[in-house]
């Protein structure tokens, strides 16, 4: 072989410069890979500096001898060269039993801006999936972050293209041209509304973002945890005199339409509203269809008087659709940040009345002292809250609400024939099985409902011991109660299907 030529030293002679006590201390890289040198301003910083290039050969010699398998996921950011933050997101996903062939040895996907969180772009299992979708032997999915400005497709090409041959395979035949690959060739639409933040969650933000349907979505993401969407709502155009002079779509019942890609840009988003018949979470779909555990003669109807407590706001969205599709419930919405109910009432347009009101406190709190006084009860009592500690295996809702003590106090509120609808994310198999143990310990009844291609998993807990089998029955009740619900006079979206979402119940 050849020579391999560790490091070199260039020493280069200055005169003394007057009064010149600091030392200047400056690196440069290799070929392309930075057009001057940097300067740093510390001896701490120039040796971090060295050893961040040294992982990086490492990292790039170990791409080069061989795949990114063994199960461990290989990822590395590339920051802006003047402001030194984070300018993409480059995870190396192989797939070792593809037989390379001219065609299939190498690509880069871009994941369009703002859907970076959505389960096949932002987990290690939807990233391999989409590598096995792809059937290229090495794909680089490459996510763009917010605060950085993207002109085009072409122009990120341009910028990459040196970088990422770096993560080639071995064995790139020489010449070959590397596609690049995204949703439809576009690199999406974020448009970022509002910056803030909370003493109890940090720093957030509120922004607009084209999803895969063409429509766009209002996301809220604290920043201590970029990878996951707090709260998401579909957004509106309002209607106007001009709605004449567009082209002819088909109008729904509601004050507004969906926006279209022509009528739409990211500057015209800020006075959107929200369409609060649209449930975008999943969770909180299955959490509705649950409601039919509350058994009533002649089944469950969206007129029933029912109580509920909700334990958790975000956007509003849950609490909003109960309220609106279900006429004669109360909903009492326990949220212990008021920067949280801020947010929900200027950007998630949710509001308070007789049948809805917010008490900001902590949730931990108000139920004990609820229960302990025994001034209260619920029909239902749901929790939909986060933990903010995110190295724990258990996401939602925080440990000490899963307490058998705190749980017999949940217990206490509910009415007989209550319903206690608890959304878990837990990925932690041990701790999950310690959870579901101490529920089962205060609920003789459990149902589980899985979320498929999501770690949720929303359980329905009754007081009754009388274990119902999952049947046509409760099917039936699902598809009754959605009947009911679109003889509101409300829109109701045809992509939420009660009765499906029923179906894979199971008695824990």
């Amino acid at each position: 072989g050849g020579q391999f030529v560790m490091f070199t030293f260039v020493f280069t002679k200055f005169k003394k410069l007057p009064g010149g006590g600091q030392g200047i201390l400056e690196m440069c890289g290799d070929g392309e890979d930075q057009e001057k040198p940097l300067r740093l301003e510390s001896v701490e910083q120039l040796l971090e500096a060295v050893k961040e290039r040294q992982r990086y050969a490492l990292l790039r010699n170990h791409l080069t001898k061989g795949s990114s398998g063994g199960g461990q996921s290989l990822s590395l950011a590339l920051c802006d060269r003047q402001s030194g933050k984070p300018r993409y997101s480059i995870y190396v996903v192989d797939q070792p039993s593809i037989k390379p062939a001219r065609a299939n040895n190498f690509a880069i996907f871009i994941v369009p801006q703002g859907r970076e969180t959505e389960w096949i772009f932002g987990t290690d299992e939807g990233r391999k999936q989409l590598g096995k979708s792809a059937e290229f032997k090495r794909l680089l999915v490459v996510s763009l972050h917010r605060d950085q400005l993207y002109q085009s497709m072409e122009a990120i090409q341009s910028e990459l293209s040196g970088k990422v041959m770096e993560l080639a395979p071995s064995g790139l035949p020489p010449g070959q041209q590397v596609p690049f690959l995204s949703v439809g060739g576009d690199i999406g639409v974020r448009k970022v509304q509002h910056r803030g933040a909370s003493d109890a969650s940090g720093e957030y933000v509120i922004e607009d973002v084209k999803g895969e349907d063409g429509n766009y979505y209002r996301h809220l993401v604290f920043l201590s945890n970029v990878n996951v969407v707090q709260s998401e709502s579909k957004l509106l155009c309002p209607a106007s005199k001009s709605d004449s002079t567009q082209k002819k779509k088909k109008k729904d019942k509601r004050k507004g339409r969906l926006c279209s890609e022509v009528e739409k840009t990211p500057s015209s988003m800020a006075g959107q509203v929200i369409d609060k018949s649209y449930l975008c979470c999943d969770h909180h779909r299955v959490m509705i269809a649950g409601l039919v555990f509350l058994h009533r003669k002649g089944g469950f109807h969206a007129d029933a008087g029912i109580s509920l407590l909700v334990v958790g706001l975000g956007g509003g969205s849950l609490p909003l659709f109960i309220h609106d599709y279900f006429s004669q419930s109360t909903v009492d919405t326990v949220e212990i940040d008021p920067e949280v109910v801020e947010v929900a009432t200027r950007w998630f347009e949710f509001t308070q009345d007789d049948r809805m009101r917010v008490i900001v406190a902590d949730g931990l709190h108000y139920i004990r002292t609820l229960a302990d006084s025994a001034s209260g009860s619920y029909d239902v009592v749901m929790f939909d809250v986060d933990s903010k500690d995110t190295t724990l295996g258990m996401s939602c809702p925080p440990p000490a609400f899963l307490e058998q003590a705190f749980l017999q106090k949940v217990q206490s509120l509910l009415a007989p024939q209550g319903l206690f609808v608890l959304n878990l994310v837990c990925r932690d198999r041990a701790l999950r099985e310690k959870a579901v143990e101490v529920i089962k310990k205060v609920f003789p009844c459990v149902y589980l409902q899985k979320i498929e291609g999501e770690v949720n998993e929303i359980l329905y807990c009754q007081l009754s011991s009388e274990l119902k089998h999952v049947s046509k029955d409760l099917l039936e009740a699902g598809q009754m109660l959605e009947d009911d619900l679109k003889k509101t006079g409300k829109h109701w979206d045809q992509t939420y299907r009660l009765a499906e979402m029923l179906e894979k119940v199971s008695i824990v």
